[in-house]
């Protein structure tokens, strides 16, 4: 079963997300049938503040799609839990006009699969990537 996530129910605020909360949780288990309209169904750990039966206009029937399942990137984490990513190429230079300076920008192409673009101080890029401006 898909969980309803809503802020009348508790669960909105039970999870700590940022701006686009999904609609639904899930999926879960129902453990066992407590009325004809109310479920118990098994929660994870993180939810472990909440009740765990819940009306039926909070829950959705989940079919098992392969197609939902994301498989997670390899990457070869550092032993303080950080990555680094390995700049693809600059894209684009300009200049930020200020008041009283200039300040030098570059255009980087993080990953050109997912296309992730973001603009750097040029000081800084040459710093940590001196072979981009070669």
């Amino acid at each position: 079963m898909l969980l309803k996530v809503t802020p009348t129910t508790g669960i909105g605020r039970a999870i700590k997300s940022k701006k686009l909360t999904p609609r639904f949780i899930g999926s879960y288990q129902i453990l066992r049938k407590i009325s004809p309209v109310a479920y118990q169904i098994s929660l994870p750990p993180i939810l472990s503040n909440l009740h765990n039966i819940f009306h039926v206009s909070q829950l959705r029937k989940y079919v098992s799609d392969p197609s939902h399942i994301i498989m997670p990137d390899t990457i070869q984490l550092k032993d303080n839990l950080t990555f680094e990513t390995m700049s693809v190429h600059i894209i684009d230079k300009r200049i930020k006009q200020l008041r009283g300076k200039q300040i030098p920008l570059v255009k980087i192409l993080w990953n050109e699969v997912r296309g992730d673009v973001t603009w750097e101080l040029e000081e800084k890029i040459r710093r940590a990537y001196p072979y981009l401006f070669e």
